[in-house]
């Protein structure tokens, strides 16, 4: 898709949208480039073997948080009820 479609999408400014693709970008998660004869037109395309990655670091950072917020849960449950 293009920024500008994407951004509208999304109820984002360009500003914003520039941004976050930018970020995008830099760690992989898409790619830039060119559709049809202008080439001042961008197309964002998601680049799915970079998907994995971040799936995993979701999964161990979702556990993570479970944990912690498991241990936190006992811990007020015991204060509660000494």
């Amino acid at each position: 898709m293009r920024a500008g479609d994407l951004a509208g999408a999304l109820s984002l400014s360009a500003q914003a949208m520039s941004r976050h693709l930018r970020t995008l970008r830099q760690t992989g998660l898409v790619a830039e480039g060119h559709d049809g004869p202008d080439a001042r037109v961008r197309i964002y395309r998601l680049r799915p073997e970079t998907l994995g990655t971040l799936k995993t670091w979701l999964d161990e950072t979702e556990q993570l948080w479970s944990m912690q917020l498991a241990a936190f849960k006992s811990h007020v449950e015991v204060e509660e009820h000494p």
